[in-house]
């Protein structure tokens, strides 16, 4: 569905020198600063995946999507979406895609909901059969009927994003890229945002290309993702894959009945490994008992027949190193290798 193949992006502006005289300067001067915004970044995506295309701010991520819609071409590489250029064919593209940006609208802000459908309608050249038979579908999953009537500036975030999301779908596309689609939004309406998304990529089996900060979204929807940073590729798999590869950090939290007791447990020493990888906190607040572990190296069974040995275990909650850590720790200390 999406072929993307060694793509670069780079922008050229004049360069600025600081000052009076250097703004002087910089009228006669030609020299230029080339800034390379994406870096020799292929991948493909098949028809009916959801991918989360992921990055910090300004890790290129936006201008990739922007490139796959048409709005900007490659300085090098090739993509292709449903096997046309995106860039040398932006009316064709149109007809395949439909985009939600999380900021922005493509509705008519002073018109009722309904007029902002009509309009589309024509746009994307909808027959009155297949307008009939989308906007039921997106009447039920989106529930849009509520406010049909209403102009556009009376809606709610969470009503316009709704809104928003039923106008990229009404042409039925193949493709549809979500920018921040839950941003701003309560959890409900996320909740239904995100099951509006799977239950039309379901039916439609539409491909979705999702960039987001959010990274519930990422767990909730996406079987893939692509993490972006400085411009390149750093990881593309499955979340589970990349939790499993990257973290390895786990804690079991234990609540104990002889406080004085815990507050002198040597683990590393007992389970003989290195201090760094068996890390113990004591709450003496809540008589609990903390140990930040390596999976890779210990089992949570090793823990606690350790720490039976010399105190009684109240109850024991074991945690798993979130997706969410695992992401900032690659954007905090560099790129890992691409699955």
């Amino acid at each position: 569905m999406i072929e993307v193949n060694h793509i670069s992006k780079d922008f050229v502006s004049p360069k600025k020198y600081p000052g009076l005289r250097g703004a002087i300067k910089g009228l006669f001067s030609n020299e230029k600063i080339v800034k390379t915004a994406v870096d020799d970044i292929s991948f493909s995506i098949e028809k009916g995946e959801i991918v989360g295309y992921i990055g910090s701010n300004g890790a290129g991520k936006s201008t990739t999507i922007k490139m796959m819609t048409g709005i900007l071409n490659p300085t090098k590489g090739t993509c292709r979406v449903a096997g046309i250029d995106p860039g040398k064919r932006r009316r064709e593209n149109a007809q395949n895609i439909g985009v939600v940006f999380g900021q922005r609208t493509q509705l008519w802000w002073d018109l009722p909901l309904s007029e902002s459908f009509t309009i589309l309608k024509e746009i994307y050249d909808v027959s009155d059969d297949n307008y009939r038979e989308q906007m039921a579908f997106l009447n039920r999953v989106l529930a849009l009927e509520e406010f049909f009537d209403r102009p556009v500036r009376t809606l709610s975030l969470g009503q316009r994003m709704r809104a928003d999301l039923g106008a990229a779908l009404l042409h039925n596309p193949k493709v549809l890229y979500l920018d921040e689609p839950t941003i701003g939004l309560d959890l409900v309406v996320k909740d239904n945002i995100r099951e509006a998304i799977k239950e039309i990529n379901e039916k439609y089996q539409t491909t979705v290309i999702l960039t987001t900060h959010d990274i519930g979204d990422i767990e909730e929807l996406c079987s893939r993702i692509i993490i972006i940073d400085e411009g390149k590729k750093i990881y593309d798999g499955s979340p589970d894959k990349l939790k499993d590869t990257y973290g390895t950090k786990r804690k079991v939290s234990m609540e104990i009945r002889q406080p004085y007791k815990a507050k002198n447990l040597d683990l590393a020493k007992m389970l003989d490994v290195h201090a760094q990888e068996c890390l113990t906190e004591y709450d003496k607040e809540n008589s609990t008992l903390t140990v930040t572990f390596d999976k890779h190296k210990l089992q949570v069974p090793q823990i606690l027949s350790a720490v039976m040995e010399q105190v009684e275990i109240k109850d024991v909650q074991i945690q798993e190193t979130e997706l969410a850590q695992i992401v900032k720790e690659i954007y905090n200390h560099g790129a890992v290798e691409g699955a």
